[in-house]
């Protein structure tokens, strides 16, 4: 491992999305993404499930109890350091362009089964 790298930081996220409100989604989280990046995150991606029955490990969908019509979304940011992912995080959710993303009486995801984590880099290949 670089030294450079020891230090990086990386918030991950796995949340259930209807399929139906997928193209929602992407489009909040494009915006989502850009004020991240505009605070300091090095990276912003969200992935929406493609291959999820596998037979290997607990399945996603089982794992987040997905209904019918619903799929997998994983996704991560990066920072420089846990210290920086802290600074970025407290900027972003004072932003007021977040603030009215997610100020919506009918949330097009369900919260309450979003799993989320922090990590710290231990390989980068």
């Amino acid at each position: 491992m670089r030294k450079e790298d020891t230090m990086r930081y990386v918030d991950g996220f796995l949340l259930p999305v209807p399929k139906k409100n997928l193209r929602t989604y992407r489009k909040i989280s494009q915006k989502a993404g850009a004020i991240w990046k505009e605070y300091g995150a090095l990276e912003y991606r969200e992935c929406a499930g493609d291959d999820l029955d596998n037979k290997w490990g607990i399945a996603y969908p089982k794992l987040l109890k997905l209904k019918r019509g619903e799929t997998a979304v994983f996704a991560w940011i990066v920072y420089k350091s846990r210290a920086d992912r802290d600074r970025v995080n407290a900027k972003v959710m004072k932003d007021p362009r977040m603030a009215k993303m997610m100020d919506s009486k009918k949330p097009i995801i369900d919260f309450k089964r979003m799993a989320f984590g922090g990590f710290t880099v231990i390989v980068d290949v």
